[in-house]
């Protein structure tokens, strides 16, 4: 009898946090857009398979995305085009979570890319899924904040993030650098899968410029593996997180070289510049929020690293 009340108590106070929670459009990750990317012949012609979070629906050719039925979902996910070589790269997946339909798995992996036959290049990708659209197609490798619109409008004051979470993570202790330039290099220390949410208040100058303070902050590093978690609280603290207990540098403030990026009043994608810490009664005027199977710099990451993620919301 222990052990029954026990699991109806655990169900229970699920049930009540999703009663509790806001879910974000399409945060439950049921529906998704299935694009087929035909690559250029000199890495060998390949049909690749991409994937969105957005309506049922499939997407055949060379087609840059843009969000469909209203999904605010991004994915790492892109098609490029370099020198007129077409490449896809695919890193977030549709995956099975058993009795709630789908979910997303974000994979970090080596993808590797044959030029006339030949194996000589290996690029380490980390899966991301965040809240705003990656601008396609992609033409370089320089600047990959610069080629992704971050973020949502939103001006609510949630307690927490909430979500359904799992992690396999790799027995090992190393990460790979894999740039597709020059031999890859193993090293050491395992990377992380990570979760942050920054609500900020915008504004936009004169001149097209976007400024913006950080009203509320959340974050959670994933350091070893999991079974499925359900209705997770992230809890979201207002005003300066510099200054409260949890805070950690991936949580500081964005700027200079590491600044997100958003399309201003013009249409023209530029800098968020984050000024400072709000207020702690402040109101936000959009959330950035992000899941990924890696929390280093670009192009490193351990293989095998996976993060899970469902059901969405903000928890009030």
């Amino acid at each position: 009898m222990r052990h029954i009340f026990v699991a109806v108590s655990v169900i229970l106070c699920v049930l009540s946090a999703r009663a509790q929670t806001e879910l974000i459009r399409y945060g439950d990750f049921n529906q998704w857009v299935t694009r087929e990317i035909h690559e250029s012949a000199v890495i060998g012609g390949h049909e690749k398979t991409l994937y969105e979070v957005g309506p049922t629906q499939t997407i055949v050719g060379n087609k840059a995305y843009t969000s469909l039925g209203g999904s605010p979902w991004g994915t790492s996910n892109v098609y490029a085009k370099v020198s007129g070589i077409v490449k896809g790269s695919c890193a977030v997946f549709p995956a099975e979570d058993p009795g709630n339909g789908r979910c997303a798995r974000l994979a970090s992996l080596l993808e590797e890319v044959k030029v006339l036959g030949i194996i000589n290049m290996n690029v380490m990708v980390a899966g991301s899924l965040f809240l705003g659209h990656m601008v396609e197609p992609v033409t370089s490798t320089s600047n990959p904040y610069g080629k992704m619109d971050m973020g949502m409008p939103y001006t609510k004051r949630p307690k927490s993030l909430v979500f359904d979470y799992k992690v396999d993570m790799p027995d090992v202790d190393y990460r790979i650098k894999a740039t597709g330039f020059g031999a890859q290099k193993k090293l050491p220390g395992r990377d992380q899968g990570v979760a942050f949410v920054f609500f900020q208040r915008r504004w936009e100058d004169a001149e097209g410029n976007i400024h913006a303070k950080r009203v509320a902050t959340g974050g959670r590093l994933f350091t070893s593996g999991s079974a499925w978690k359900r209705a997770y609280r992230l809890p979201l603290v207002y005003g300066d997180a510099s200054k409260k207990p949890g805070y950690a540098p991936y949580l500081a403030l964005r700027g200079g070289d590491n600044a997100y990026y958003a399309r201003n009043s013009k249409g023209k994608l530029v800098p968020i510049r984050e000024e400072g810490w709000d207020r702690e009664d402040a109101v936000p005027t959009h959330v950035i929020l992000m899941f990924s199977a890696g929390n280093g710099l670009p192009y490193e990451g351990t293989p095998g690293l996976t993060l899970y993620v469902d059901n969405v919301g903000f928890g009030f």
